[in-house]
C-alpha cells in the first residue's frame, strides 16, 4: 500500500467516510485523530468515545462498528481497538518503505504539502522596526519567528507576501530633522548612520524639552515635512534609505527578504478614506474631539473606546493599521494576514481586529483571516529584559557577533583540524542559526532566558546539535565513498529492526509536525519534532551498523539515513536556518 504524504490527515478522511456510511456523520461524529503513545500505535482516534458519550451508547461497540468500516486501510496498517472504543493505528513497515521511496527530496515533500493552501494568499506582517534607530535585541522574535512562518505557509502551498511595516513617519521626524539640519556630523553618518541618527534625535529632543523656541521650530520643521517641502522630504527619504539598507545587512543574516517595505508613511493619504467609511456606517463617532469607535459588547473595552483619529486631527496606529487591511484586502486579495507582534500590544490588536470585522460586515466586503501571532519578552539570566550592563537595549549586530565567536570557539575545540577559515564559516552558520533556534525552540508566546552556554551547546535542543546530526550524516556517505543526493537505495527492504522501524515511523510523521507548526503559527512545534527525530536516528545509529556486507540490509539503513538527512534539513530550511556539510 502506498501511503499518502499526511498519513494522519488520511486516517482522518477515511474515519469520516466510515461514519457517514453509518450515519454518525450528520450527527456530528469526529474522528479526533492525534499521534498515538508509541506503545499502542502511530496515530490514535478517539472520537468514538466522546461520540458514544454524548448519544448514550457503549462506546467500545461503536468504536468495533467503525473498524469494520475500514477494511481498505488493513493493507497499509494494523488496526486495534483499545479500551473504551479507542481506535490505534499502527503503520505497517512495508507501507513505512513505500513512503520513504516517494518523498526522497525537499522538493517531493514541498510537493506532498503543498495540497495544504493551496490558493491562499496570505500577508505575514513582521520585524517592522522604526527607522533612524538601530534594531536591538526586542526586535530579535518577531524577526525570526516571522520568516519561519513565512516559510512554513509557503511549504503548505500558500502565497506569501512578506511586508515589512516599518516606522518611517511620526511627530519624532520634526525633532530629527531640525537636528540633522544643525548638528549632522558627516563622517560618523557615513561611519554608523543608524548610531548618528540616534544622537541627532536625542540631542533634538534634549534641546526641544529645554527650549519652547527649538520645540517650535521642530513642530515647524515636521508641518514643512508633512506638507510636501522638498528639502525635509529629501532629509526624511536619506534617513528611511540608509536605516533600511543597515536593517538589511541584519535581515541578510537570517535569509531575511521582503516582498515590499510599505510603512506608516505609505498609508498617510489612506486614512482619510477609514474616517469616512466608518463614520458612514455608524461605526465611528465623535468623542471628546477624537474620532473613536466603541465596542460595548466586549467585557474588555466596554469602557475603552478605539480611537482612529486623535483630538487633534492627527492619524495613529489604529487608522494606519485599519488602512492597511484594506489595502492589503484590495490590492492583495489576501485570504489571510498574520502579524508578528508583541503580547502588549494584545489589546490594540483585539480592537483592531474587533472594528475590522463590523466595518467590514457593515460594507459588504468579507474579512480575511486575521492573526495575532504574539510573543514574549527576551529575558537576561536575572529574569528581567535582556539589556546590557548599562541598561541599555543590547544591538541586534552586536549579539550576533557575539554569536559567531562563540561559536567559533566550540567549533574549534570539535574540530581543531579544519582550516581556520573553514571553522569561521561555519561559525559565521552556527552563531546565527543558534540565535534563532533558541527563539524559535520555545513556545512563541512564553517569555525566554537567553543563555549563551545553553544557546551555543551541543547537546540538548540546540541549532549546534541539530546542525551536528546533519553534518554527522553527511559523514557517514562521505567515509563510504557515496553521493549523499543519490544514494544506492534500490533494493532496500522494509525496516526490520525496532530502531528502524522506529525511526522510519517517525520519518513518517513529518507532515504531521509541519501541519501543527502552520496552523497553529507556532515554529517550536516542527522544532520539538526535529530534536526528536535527530535522537531517534541516534539510536538507530548505535543499534544498527549501516555499512555491512548485505546489499538489502545496507541499503535500507542507507535509505533511512538519506530520508532522516532530507528531513532534518528541510525542516531545518523551514524554520530559516542554514545547513552545514560538516561541522
Amino acid at each position: 500500500m502506498e501511503l499518502p504524504f499526511n498519513v494522519a490527515n488520511h486516517l482522518d478522511k477515511t474515519l469520516r467516510a466510515a461514519a457517514s456510511t453509518l450515519g454518525l456523520a450528520e450527527r456530528g461524529f469526529e474522528p479526533e485523530i492525534r499521534v498515538a503513545d508509541p506503545a499502542n500505535g502511530d496515530f490514535q482516534a478517539n472520537g468514538a468515545l466522546a461520540f458514544a458519550k454524548r448519544e448514550k451508547q457503549n462506546p467500545r461497540a461503536l468504536g468495533q462498528q467503525i473498524v469494520d468500516q475500514l477494511g481498505s486501510l488493513k493493507a497499509g496498517f494494523d488496526i486495534t481497538l483499545a479500551g473504551p472504543g479507542f481506535i490505534n493505528f499502527r503503520i505497517k513497515p512495508e507501507a513505512l518503505l513505500t513512503w520513504l521511496e516517494v518523498y526522497d527530496s525537499e522538493e517531493h515533500l514541498q510537493t506532498g504539502a503543498s495540497s495544504a493552501r493551496a490558493g491562499q494568499t496570505w500577508v505575514v506582517d513582521y520585524s517592522s522596526p522604526n527607522t533612524a534607530k538601530q534594531m536591538h535585541v526586542g526586535h530579535l522574535r518577531s524577526a525570526v519567528i516571522g520568516e519561519a512562518i513565512c516559510r512554513l505557509l509557503a511549504f503548505s502551498g500558500a502565497k506569501v507576501i512578506r511586508d515589512n511595516h516599518i516606522g518611517d513617519w511620526g511627530t519624532q521626524f520634526g525633532k530629527l530633522i531640525w537636528a540633522y539640519k544643525r548638528h549632522l556630523d558627516q563622517a560618523a553618518l557615513g561611519r554608523e548612520p543608524l548610531v548618528e541618527f540616534e544622537r541627532l534625535y536625542k540631542l533634538g529632543n534634549q534641546a526641544a524639552e529645554s527650549d519652547p523656541a527649538v520645540l517650535a521650530e521642530a513642530q515647524q520643521e515636521l508641518v514643512r515635512l508633512q506638507g510636501g517641502d522638498a528639502d525635509n522630504l529629501a532629509i526624511w527619504k536619506r534617513i528611511n534609505d540608509v536605516s533600511l539598507a543597515a536593517f538589511q545587512e541584519i535581515y541578510d543574516q537570517f535569509g531575511i527578504r521582503f516582498d515590499y517595505t510599505l510603512g506608516e508613511s505609505f498609508y498617510n493619504d489612506k486614512v482619510g478614506r477609514v474616517y469616512r467609511e466608518l463614520t458612514d456606517c455608524g461605526l465611528a463617532q465623535e468623542s471628546q474631539g477624537a474620532l473613536v469607535v466603541f465596542h460595548p459588547e466586549h467585557p474588555r473595552f466596554k469602557s475603552q473606546p478605539f480611537i482612529i483619529r486623535k483630538r487633534d486631527g492627527a492619524a495613529n496606529y489604529a487608522s494606519s493599521d485599519l488602512a492597511t487591511i484594506l489595502y492589503r484586502v484590495e490590492h492583495f486579495q489576501v485570504d489571510g494576514a498574520a502579524y508578528v507582534i508583541d503580547f502588549r500590544q494584545s489589546d490594540h490588536m483585539d480592537q483592531l481586529f474587533l472594528t475590522a470585522g463590523k466595518w467590514f460586515e457593515r460594507t459588504g466586503r468579507k474579512l480575511p483571516q486575521l492573526e495575532h501571532v504574539d510573543f514574549g519578552t527576551v529575558l537576561g539570566e536575572d529574569n528581567k529584559p535582556l539589556k546590557t550592563r548599562s541598561g541599555e537595549n543590547i544591538r541586534l549586530k552586536d549579539l550576533l557577533d557575539e554569536a559567531r565567536e562563540r561559536a567559533y570557539q566550540l567549533v574549534s575545540a570539535k574540530s581543531p583540524e579544519f582550516p581556520e577559515a573553514e571553522r569561521r564559516a561555519i561559525a559565521a552558520v552556527v552563531g546565527v542559526a543558534s540565535v534563532q533556534y533558541a527563539d524559535l525552540s520555545q513556545n512563541r508566546s512564553s517569555d525566554y532566558v537567553f543563555s549563551w552556554d545553553k544557546m551555543i551547546s551541543l547537546e540538548g535542543n540546540t541549532a549546534a546539535y541539530l546542525l551536528y546530526a546533519v553534518a554527522r550524516i553527511r559523514s557517514i556517505f562521505r567515509r563510504a565513498g557515496l553521493d549523499a543526493a543519490v544514494p544506492p537505495v534500490v533494493g532496500a527492504t522494509a525496516p526490520a529492526t525496532p530502531q528502524e522501524i522506529a525511526l522510519a515511523r517517525k520519518l513518517a510523521k513529518f507532515p504531521d509536525a509541519v501541519q501543527l507548526a502552520t496552523n497553529t503559527l507556532r515554529p517550536h512545534f516542527l522544532g520539538l519534532y526535529l530534536y526528536e527525530l535527530a535522537g531517534d536516528y541516534s539510536t538507530f545509529y548505535a543499534a544498527d551498523k549501516v555499512i555491512v556486507d548485505d546489499p538489502a540490509v545496507r541499503a535500507r539503513r542507507l535509505l533511512l539515513c538519506h530520508r532522516t538527512l532530507i528531513i532534518l534539513e528541510t525542516g531545518l530550511h523551514l524554520l530559516g536556518l542554514r545547513t552545514l556539510e560538516r561541522m
